[in-house]
Parts: structure tokens; C-alpha cells; sequence
């Protein structure tokens, strides 16, 4: 079929055609803006899952649906940056945003006053021990200043809030991988959000990860889950994932007979990203506007290698031959979350030779721990990958410490 009218999107965040089983998430979103906006307080969201199941996507949804009810978007993709560059990149978004708001021209004195708070927010010491910021907005004096992370981001929040409600708009942050968000600067982030709600103000934070998330917010500050929701998506429903793969091919006229349906669905379990690259490789295969089993067999092959040579390369790639080998041992044991101890046994180690790699990975983002001793791929099926890529386990040496 024509290439060019192929309905399904396997790229990183890309949006699909139609996006289904996400209700109960779109509505939770919807429901948290209108609340703020009329001045009545709800749990914002921090959605959890593994690589692969739509998060970016979802963020993306509620960015249309923000946007649609004229709040200002602040879209970031956390980084491991340290406490001085997280600040830059939040007072060059923040500044934007409250310019959108209020354009400078226009500005009130509770405009003013926030553009205030960021200046002060923003100010550093270079080399000669001088003040430097990136606009001509003096500083405040006693908000935004105190040399405390979560103190000047909640003065900033509650500037930014403030002069948002004055124009009745909101804003929205949407942060992407908050996994790699430093701990000082999600307690930050809690922190200010937690103000801003005992304040009613229309201004939230709403954010996406890997599954650990819930548990490093909570130990960032003990009232988080009660500041969000930490709904946890993963691989859709039967009757979602027939449907997220036969109605964007209805939109251009071409029917699937149900067996090859029902093979699909089981080839790729119902994870999203998933679904959309076999859909897209079913597209080159078939020949009519009718998809038949067999054409799902035969695109089969060139969905496991397009899988194998990019989603699950690039993060085998970055591993070193240690933890490379963890992660095989990890493959030989089961796709279930593996005991360290099991692990260190497989690769003929004490599980205190192996500690250190384990936490390597973890904080690669390549595993997380679903309970204590206990580690899990973040990827979906990263196990039968690498017992195909790794064909045999081979540990390395333990290397002598230099006398």
C-alpha cells in the first residue's frame, strides 16, 4: 500500500492517529484545570510506566487540552542537570510564559511583581562576583533570593500563579522523564506545588516517568502522595489494542480480517509503541485494502529487526560490558523482576560485586526496582531482546585493585 498514506506513527512521542484507553488519564487532566480555574484544589498527576506505552503521548493530549482552555504550556524534558542549570532552564521557560500571559507592555503590578521574583530567581554570581541575569527586570528583594531551591522556586510559583489568576488563565508545567529531575529539584517542584494549592492559584505541575517515580517523590517529601496521583499505565486493554490498531486503518479504507487482528494483538501484547510498528510495517507488506494474516506474519520479521536495530539498540549501546552482562543475566532468569542475589548467582558473582552495576543501570534508566532487592527492565520484552543480541552470557573479569 502507499507508503505515504501509512496511518501508524512509530516515533519517539509522535501522537497516533487515534489514541485510546487513556480516558480515565485525559479526564483526571481536564478535571484538574477546571478546578483550578474556579479556585478549588485537586491532586495533580505524575503518570508512571514503562518505555513504550504512550506517557510522551499523553503529555501531549494534555498540552492540546490546556492550550484549548487558553493556559499557558510550559513543556520541559528533565535532564540530569545540575541545581544551576535547572534554574536557568526553568526562569527561560517561566519568562516566556509569563510573557505570553502578559505581554510586557501591559504588564500589572502583579505581572511585574512576578517578573520580579524570576529575575531574583535567576540571578548568579559569575567569576568577578557581580550579578547577572538575562533581562533588565531588577530582582525582588526577599522572594526568589534565599540561595534555597525549593524556597525561590515556591516564591516564583506563587508570583507566577498570582498574576495568571489575574488575567483568569492558568498555567500548566509539563514535565517529560522526571526520573532524571536531581532530588532537591523534584522536592522543589513538590515543594512549590504544595503551596500553590494551599494558595488556590491556577498553576500546577503534571509530569511523566518510569515506574520508580512514586517512590522518589515520596522520599522527596512525605506529603507528595497526597499532592498527586500517580496513575500507572501500561500495555492496553484487548479490545483498546485491536482498536489502536484497526481504526486508523479504517480512516483510509483498509480492513483487517479478524485473525490477523487477533495475531497482531498477541505479537505486540498490546503495548502502543509497539502496535504502531508493526501496523506501520503491515502497511509495506499488504497489497489490497484488506489485511490478512499472513501479511502480518511476513511483516513479522522485518518488526522484530526494525525493534531490535533502534528501540531496544540504542539503550544496549550505551551499556558497558559489565552492566551489559547484568542485564543478560538478568534476560536469562525471566522476564518477572529478578532478586539481586539471583542475578549476582547467574553471573558468578556476590551480589556486593554486582551492587554498584545494578545501580548503574537504574540510574541509566535501563531498570527500576518495583520492590526492595528486586529489579525490573523498564522496557517492555528488553529480555527476549537480549537473549537474541547476547546470545551468550559472558561476565568480565574481575579486575585487581592497584596496589
Amino acid at each position: 500500500m502507499d507508503s505515504i498514506s501509512n496511518p501508524y506513527t512509530p516515533n519517539a512521542g509522535a501522537a497516533p492517529e487515534i489514541v485510546v484507553g487513556r480516558d480515565d488519564q485525559l479526564d483526571s487532566f481536564r478535571v484538574l484545570l477546571r478546578r483550578l480555574e474556579r479556585g478549588r484544589t485537586e491532586q495533580s498527576m505524575i503518570i508512571t510506566g514503562l518505555r513504550g506505552v504512550g506517557k510522551t503521548v499523553l503529555l501531549g493530549q494534555f498540552m492540546d487540552i490546556a492550550s484549548a482552555a487558553k493556559w499557558e504550556v510550559v513543556e520541559i524534558e528533565a535532564a540530569k542537570h545540575d541545581d544551576a542549570r535547572f534554574r536557568q532552564s526553568m526562569f527561560s521557560q517561566l519568562k516566556a510564559a509569563l510573557l505570553r500571559l502578559s505581554p510586557r507592555a501591559r504588564w500589572t503590578e502583579r505581572s511585574r511583581r512576578a517578573a520580579e521574583v524570576l529575575s531574583a530567581f535567576a540571578v548568579s554570581v559569575d567569576q568577578q562576583g557581580t550579578f547577572s541575569v538575562s533581562w533588565d527586570v531588577p530582582p525582588a528583594e526577599g522572594l526568589g533570593d534565599h540561595g534555597d531551591l525549593s524556597m525561590d522556586l515556591t516564591d516564583v510559583f506563587v508570583a507566577l500563579g498570582e498574576a495568571a489568576a489575574e488575567q483568569g488563565r492558568g498555567v500548566a508545567l509539563l514535565i517529560d522523564e522526571v526520573q532524571f529531575l536531581g532530588r532537591s529539584q523534584l522536592e522543589a517542584l513538590i515543594q512549590a506545588v504544595h503551596k500553590t494549592v494551599q494558595r488556590k492559584l491556577p498553576i500546577t505541575f503534571v509530569g511523566a516517568g518510569l515506574p520508580q517515580i512514586a517512590e522518589l517523590a515520596g522520599d522527596a517529601k512525605s506529603y507528595a502522595e497526597r499532592l498527586f496521583k500517580f496513575p500507572r499505565i501500561g500495555s492496553l486493554s484487548s479490545d483498546d489494542a485491536r482498536k489502536a490498531l484497526i481504526e486508523p486503518a479504517l480512516v483510509e479504507g483498509v480492513v483487517y480480517d479478524e485473525d490477523a487482528v487477533d495475531l497482531a494483538v498477541e505479537i505486540t501484547q498490546g503495548y502502543p509503541y509497539f502496535i504502531q510498528e508493526l501496523g506501520y510495517q503491515v502497511w509495506g507488506v499488504a497489497s489490497d485494502d484488506r489485511v490478512h494474516r499472513d501479511d502480518v506474519e511476513i511483516a513479522r520479521d522485518a518488526y522484530e529487526a526494525k525493534l531490535d536495530g533502534s528501540f531496544f539498540r540504542v539503550r544496549l549501546d550505551r551499556a558497558t560490558p559489565l552492566q551489559t552482562a547484568y542485564m543478560r543475566a538478568m534476560a536469562e532468569l525471566g522476564s518477572a523482576p529478578q532478586k539481586a542475589s539471583d542475578v549476582a548467582r547467574v553471573m558468578g558473582r556476590e551480589s556486593t560485586q554486582v551492587g554498584p552495576t545494578r545501580a548503574e543501570l537504574i540510574d541509566m534508566g535501563l531498570l527500576y526496582t518495583p520492590e526492595h532487592g528486586y529489579a525490573a527492565f523498564t522496557v517492555p520484552d528488553f529480555d527476549r531482546f537480549m537473549l537474541r543480541a547476547v546470545p551468550e552470557l559472558t561476565v568480565p573479569e574481575v579486575r585487581k585493585r592497584k596496589g
